[in-house]
């Protein structure tokens, strides 16, 4: 994610409906035998997101879109394997009414509280089963305490994009809405012929059914739930292949708001920033590319996979930017959201690293500019990265120009050649897995030989101002 510096979001997790079934209340009858999947994932900032009893596989989504309503209409199968036997489990789930849910085939149990949707099957799941979830309504937009918003995004031209970190997948498809259950996606959208519709993964069809049209997107790479998304509107859709460092070919969809032009310059960057970016990280880890150039509103750009979305047009770190995260915080993704300067360190030292690798200052250069312009009283210094409580501090100054800081002082104290070895070593294995920031030291120290417990403590645990270098 990209945003003006100081600016942060943050997540709330806020009421949503009563229990109801046809407008009367459900109470789930117990399933016998089995234990219910625990409610939370464990997450540092937000506990109440996630379920501990199962693993999310696939999820199926299909949606009708109404213009005249801003509603859908919409259905979410889930395939998921269950880590224990199941008596009940949860999804998450904002606002939306819930007309029915069913547990391999058969009519199951729900109930409403907050934003979980609690499933109790006729019988126990266990091993891999599918829950199929019907439900519409209007989305909500997620409001987070700092004032902005995620999720659902209703835009001047009558449609919607939907851009969801950290929080907000809830206000249109069910989930376990935490980085560290990945899925594959199939997402499926019915909207007016005069809107398109982009997605994650590759465009797997199109079918025109009167003056409507369904867009199919197949995302075939283990993906988060908050990097899933649809963007809804009247766009110009460019259509290209770009070659790779790797010699890969790769399909390219872009989707440009008119407002915008046609933004050739921003679609001539792409190409060029992944082949600058594959020669430093490693292989592209997805199957398409581009870009979706909106008009939202939210003030920040964001990593949506494959297909980063914009608000408003790019400039070209930016762009740079968000393509990294593909790398880092797409495909390797942090397991808990108190290690998101896993994705936002990584992709600022990015930025570094184009701006050195195109006639500006050098990585090392920028370190010292920052560093003398960030006394020891300066907000950069505090929290430290990868030790905050607050969801408020999740996208501030520290965990961006902190973060990246601190990949340049790792390699100033491997080397450029081990340094790289790490940047490469990261991404190859943990490719569409989740990681912590332990991980990362233990696997810089293996490269390197050095003991890093001491500048990883300085520079991400402890919130003063390091010592340099």
């Amino acid at each position: 994610m990209t945003m003006s510096r100081g600016r942060t979001v943050a997540g709330s997790i806020a009421a949503t409906s009563a229990m109801v079934l046809s407008g009367a209340l459900v109470a789930p009858v117990a399933a016998a035998g089995g234990t219910p999947g625990g409610q939370s994932a464990g997450d540092s900032l937000f506990p109440t997101i996630g379920n501990t009893g199962y693993d999310a596989r696939h999820y199926d989504i299909r949606l009708r879109y109404a213009r005249s309503t801003r509603s859908i209409v919409a259905t979410t199968t889930l395939t998921a394997r269950a880590t224990k036997p199941l008596s009940s489990f949860s999804l998450d789930l904002q606002g939306l009414h819930v007309r029915g849910v069913s547990v391999a085939g058969r009519p199951a149990g729900f109930t409403r509280h907050d934003d979980k949707l609690v499933v109790t099957p006729a019988h126990p799941v266990s091993g891999v089963f599918t829950t199929r979830v019907r439900y519409a309504g209007k989305p909500v937009t997620h409001h987070d305490p700092d004032g902005s918003d995620d999720g659902w995004i209703p835009t001047s031209d009558g449609g919607a994009t939907v851009v969801s970190e950290p929080l907000g997948s809830m206000t249109w498809f069910p989930s376990n809405d935490t980085p560290r259950d990945k899925a594959t996606y199939d997402v499926r959208v019915d909207a007016p012929s005069t809107y398109k519709v982009a997605g994650n993964g590759d465009l797997a069809g199109r079918r025109v059914h009167g003056d409507r049209t369904t867009w199919h997107w197949s995302q075939r790479r283990p993906q988060a739930t908050y990097l899933t998304m649809i963007s809804i509107g009247r766009y110009h859709l460019y259509r290209s292949t770009v070659r790779t460092a790797a010699d890969h070919r790769l399909p390219v969809w872009t989707f440009v708001a008119p407002r915008y032009g046609s933004q050739l310059h921003a679609r001539r960057l792409v190409p060029r920033a992944l082949r600058f970016l594959e020669r430093r990280f490693g292989p592209y880890p997805f199957t398409s590319t581009g870009l979706v150039i909106a008009h939202l509103g939210v003030g920040y750009a964001l990593e949506t996979q494959d297909r980063p979305t914009f608000d408003g047009a790019p400039d070209d770190v930016t762009v740079v930017h968000e393509l990294a995260h593909q790398w880092y915080g797409d495909s390797v993704t942090p397991r808990d959201w108190q290690d998101v300067w896993l994705n936002e360190g990584f992709a600022t030292y990015a930025e570094d690293l184009w701006t050195a690798g195109h006639g500006g200052r050098s990585t090392a250069a920028a370190f010292r500019a920052r560093y003398a312009a960030h006394p020891a009283s300066d907000p950069l210094w505090s929290p430290a990265p990868a030790r905050f409580s607050n969801p408020v501090d999740l996208f501030g100054e520290p965990v961006y120009l902190r973060g990246g800081m601190a990949l340049q002082a790792l390699r100033a104290r491997i080397g450029s050649a081990d340094f790289f070895r790490v940047l490469h070593r990261w991404a190859a294995a943990h490719r569409y897995g989740t990681v912590t920031t332990p991980q990362l030291r233990a696997l810089a120290e293996r490269v390197s030989g050095r003991r890093l417990d001491g500048l990883f403590h300085d520079w991400l645990y402890v919130a003063r101002r390091p010592k340099g270098y």
